[in-house]
């Protein structure tokens, strides 16, 4: 079965991050994100009929997408918590798209966010920590989380290709370049160079701090409908051209190798889908938790080849003005990351860039977007081939 064209994004709607909580609740941040999509889809929420959502880290709770559900007013008849952290967004594009493609609905309302809370972002069991692999086989070694998981990942990379640190910046500057066109952006009025990022602290060697993702306040929603729904949108439809998932392990003392990630999977499969190369894609949405995520998304998705990630980024200028815009929004890195923030923020813009709506940031003829949601330690991957006629 293919995905192609069987459903469209026609709609979106995104807070502007915080590094604050402001006190507001997750779900209010939901809702209010929520809004803002189904009225920049043109749609009342009566013609909404299924609601998928990550789940909060900052909140517990169960039944997510009822609870949305019962607070907007909305009786789904699909209904799906997408739990694949930063690449839930991604997840739910296409889970859209084959709900409405089979008849289960019409038109499905995707939602991320979450509050930046430190206790229970960094300690999210209230000190009962889950039985899991990993506290038995890997805490007890060194590992403490993501930092030391994609320090070990980049540390690898450098040793069997020779990635070196100015190039790993490299990546940060460019995207800070495209958040300080983005006024909703963190990190907006602060410009960065290499050098900055290579005399910030080293949080884990070789992570820099402004290599390293920093956890905020905020949440993101987008509407997929139907084909013949998404011809009466306000804004041209986004389709789905290509999608495709992989997961391979959890732990990262069960993954296959530190430096090939199953995006090496996921791509191939999503450009299949869609009937198109790398060569023709003209803007990358892609999960940046970390420089190094980057540049193994560049090579593992056919934009160069294994191990020369880090020569391309210096080669190619990524910003928006680029040859090859990457993450024109900011990225994760520069424009923040609400919680696990789902990936949907690299969602949004290219939805944003592909309907022409992306002001001072906007790339020059985007009619085709790769957009890479990531999980985990390159965990889990899901790939999209985004389009506009």
């Amino acid at each position: 079965m293919t995905l192609k064209r069987k459903a469209a994004i026609i709609g979106l709607g995104e807070l502007k991050p915080s590094r604050k909580s402001d006190g507001r609740p997750v779900l209010e941040l939901l809702a209010e994100a929520s809004r803002l999509a189904m009225q920049d889809s043109g749609l009342d929420k009566a013609e909404v009929d299924s609601v998928l959502v990550a789940p909060p880290l900052g909140e517990q709770g169960m039944m997510w997408p009822t609870i949305l559900s019962e607070y907007l007013g909305i009786r789904p008849r699909f209904a799906e918590l997408v739990d694949l952290g930063g690449a839930s967004a991604c997840g739910m594009v296409w889970r859209a798209a084959a709900a409405i493609a089979s008849g289960l609905c019409r038109t499905a309302l995707c939602v991320t966010g979450d509050v930046l809370d430190p206790e229970s972002f960094y300690a999210p069991w209230g000190g009962r920590p889950p039985k899991l692999p990993a506290r038995e086989f890997e805490v007890p070694y060194g590992p403490m989380g993501a930092n030391s998981g994609y320090a070990m990942v980049a540390m690898r990379h450098m040793h069997e290709f020779g990635t070196t640190s100015r190039q790993l910046a490299k990546v940060a500057v460019d995207q800070r370049f495209n958040a300080n066109a983005n006024p909703d952006a963190i990190f907006h009025d602060r410009p960065l160079t290499i050098d900055d990022v290579l005399n910030s602290p080293v949080v884990v060697d070789p992570l820099h701090l402004y290599e390293i993702v920093m956890p905020c306040t905020g949440a993101a929603a987008i509407v997929v409908t139907a084909p013949d729904r998404a011809k009466d949108a306000p804004y041209r439809p986004v389709w789905l051209l290509g999608a495709a998932e992989c997961s391979t392990h959890m732990s990262l003392a069960q993954a296959p190798s530190l430096t090939v990630s199953p995006i090496a999977k996921t791509a191939p499969a999503a450009f299949e889908m869609a009937g198109v190369t790398p060569a023709e894609i003209d803007l990358l949405s892609v999960y940046d938790c970390y420089t190094i995520t980057v540049i193994i998304t560049l090579e593992d998705a056919g934009f160069c080849p294994k191990g020369k990630g880090g020569p391309f980024v210096e080669e190619h200028d990524l910003t928006y003005k680029g040859d090859l815009p990457v993450n024109t929004h900011g990225g994760q890195l520069s424009f923040g990351q609400p919680g696990l923030a789902g990936g949907m923020s690299h969602v949004t813009e290219a939805v944003r860039q592909l309907q022409g709506r992306a002001g001072q940031r906007q790339v020059k003829d985007c009619y085709l977007a790769f957009v890479n949601g990531n999980g985990g330690i390159l965990s889990e991957q899901v790939s999209l081939i985004l389009g506009v006629d």
